[in-house]
């Protein structure tokens, strides 16, 4: 039987950067953190054609540079110079510029691989261990913390769990924790494009009758494009040989990069938003994609999850009580109440205002775009919302 002051159930994007915000002051009070992750992280990056990003906020960015890994993120770091949002066969655009909001990037979009390295390579391995490649089977609650059955059969006991596996937790289920669930009946389809003409750090958001579309600037002139579309037509469009793909994305999203030349793999994702309906209790907190699953088009998912892991690793090291102490982490739900009600709002109303077909919403989002690129308190604040920075006064 061994012990640990605090696990992370999930070695991924959210349960590393939990770790790296914990390592200094958890180094500081003799703490010691293990990583449970079942897929090995990758010693050295490899270039893909067809890797996975993740858009990362401004705010993003602030949190990340906090923690003293932002130089290291950034030399494979698109930024996001302008958002241009239009809604097709509509007159009206708006356009979001990194210039007007006095800020170097609206945001950066990241290739999961090398994000991910460059949080592994961070970690201080006399504070953060791995279990690796391991999986947790049970956990069972103690008077003082939890005790977790690996797939190995081994015993873990810890003064804190934090369940960070992602939205088809089967943990949280086993927890008997409840989640909220609105599908919206559709899939994205993930893919890298490559389109004849400089992006130039503009990003996408195109908004038709059949779903929702993001084309956002990659390294080596690439887009990571998110198409939303209703899932048997979605499974159409995976189904098509690349050059009848090419032709009808072409038609959606028009001529703005030239010929789309290249496509890649592509993938797809039923979408619902997953909210948990306990995220603390007492010795245990669940984070990221266990917590709040959201729709991809807004970008907003990882970033809200940046954010509550910051601000979890801010109230344990600023607390006194015993590590798993309820009241602590009921602090923290307080305290994320707000970004996380906000942020998953936001997500909500725009997937599903213009994803409405109906002529009264089509005509109100149009005149709503419009006045979006006429009225500058209106634009800075979307403009904040997409910058991560929507509940902070201060920044």
């Amino acid at each position: 039987m061994s012990r640990v002051n605090l696990a992370i159930i999930g070695g991924g994007l959210v349960g590393a950067s939990l770790a790296l915000a914990l390592q200094a002051g958890a180094k500081a009070r003799g703490w010691k953190i293990v990583l449970i992750e079942p897929f090995a992280p990758g010693h050295t990056y490899q270039p893909s054609y067809d890797a996975r990003s993740s858009a990362l906020s401004f705010g993003a960015r602030q949190i990340y540079q906090r923690l003293g890994v932002w130089q290291a993120i950034s030399r494979r770091a698109e930024p996001i110079k302008q958002i241009h949002v239009s809604d097709r066969g509509r007159f009206s655009t708006a356009r979001l510029s990194a210039m007007e909001e006095g800020v170097p990037a609206l945001g950066y979009v990241v290739e999961n691989a090398w994000l991910g390295q460059c949080l592994w390579q961070s970690l201080d391995t006399d504070v953060v261990s791995w279990r690796c490649p391991a999986q947790v089977t049970g956990m069972e609650p103690l008077t003082d913390g939890y005790r977790l059955t690996l797939d190995d059969e081994t015993l873990l006991d810890c003064d804190l769990a934090v369940l960070a596996d992602g939205g088809r937790s089967g943990l949280r289920e086993q927890l008997g924790v409840g989640i909220k669930k609105r599908p919206y009946n559709q899939s994205a389809l993930i893919a890298n494009i490559t389109p004849s003409e400089a992006h130039n750090g503009m990003a996408f958001e195109r908004f038709t009758d059949d779903g929702p579309m993001a084309l956002l600037p990659l390294p080596e002139n690439r887009c990571a494009l998110v198409w939303t579309r209703l899932g048997l037509d979605a499974q159409r469009l995976a189904a098509l040989d690349e050059r009848s793909f090419l032709s009808e994305l072409q038609g959606v999203f028009g001529y703005r990069l030239g010929t789309l030349k290249q496509v890649g793999v592509r993938n797809l994702y039923p979408l619902s938003l997953i909210e948990a309906e306990e995220q603390v209790r007492p010795h245990l907190v669940i984070l990221g994609n266990a917590a709040h699953s959201l729709h991809p088009i807004a970008g907003q998912g990882f970033n809200l999850s940046l954010r509550d892991a910051q601000a979890l690793a801010d109230t344990l090291l600023g607390s006194e009580a015993a590590l798993g102490d309820f009241t602590t982490l009921q602090a923290y739900r307080e305290h994320q109440r707000m970004d996380q009600n906000l942020t998953v709002g936001f997500s909500d109303q725009v997937t599903r205002l213009f994803g409405s077909t109906q002529p009264l919403v089509s005509l109100g989002r149009n005149i709503g775009l419009l006045g979006l690129d006429l009225l500058p308190p209106a634009k800075r604040w979307f403009a904040r919302q997409a910058m991560g920075l929507g509940t902070r006064p201060d920044v």
